[in-house]
């Protein structure tokens, strides 16, 4: 069985169905839940969609919290609390990091969690071709 943490924009995609989300993040996503693996999504990706609603850079026409709890009564899907290890990790992350919160705690949620993270953030995919991050680049 193996888990998968998705990013914000890919948990996003999935939930909309939108056709953003390509052919191999689809793959990924259907390997894990046939092998019985969750997708995982860390608490801070509702939250970074609650401020993309806010700022207008999203639309999500019901309110947010009926949009969430819909989202995560998939079977699959499986919501990631902050734990303080995490907020520690998010901290202290190897190598050169940008500043950004919301890619910092699931980037150290990834870790934490021992995961990949699926991702089209080239920021992060370049992060972890220097080593420091389990990444699925989609």
């Amino acid at each position: 069985m193996s888990s998968v943490l998705l990013d914000t924009h890919i948990f996003m995609w999935l939930i909309d169905g939108s056709d953003k989300l390509t052919q191999k993040a689809k793959r990924e996503i259907e390997l894990c839940c046939q092998s019985e693996g969750n997708l995982l999504i860390s608490v801070i990706s509702i939250w970074e969609i609650g401020m993309l609603r806010q700022k207008g850079r999203i639309t999500i026409k019901e309110p947010l919290s009926q949009w969430v709890n819909e989202a995560l009564r998939s079977p699959y899907i499986n919501l990631i609390p902050l734990s303080p290890e995490i907020a520690i990790e998010s901290c202290s992350l190897p190598g050169e990091f940008h500043g950004d919160p919301a890619d910092r705690i699931i980037t150290a949620t990834s870790r934490v969690m021992n995961v990949s993270l699926l991702t089209k953030d080239g920021r992060i995919q370049g992060y972890a071709q220097e080593g420091h991050l389990k990444c699925i680049s989609v």
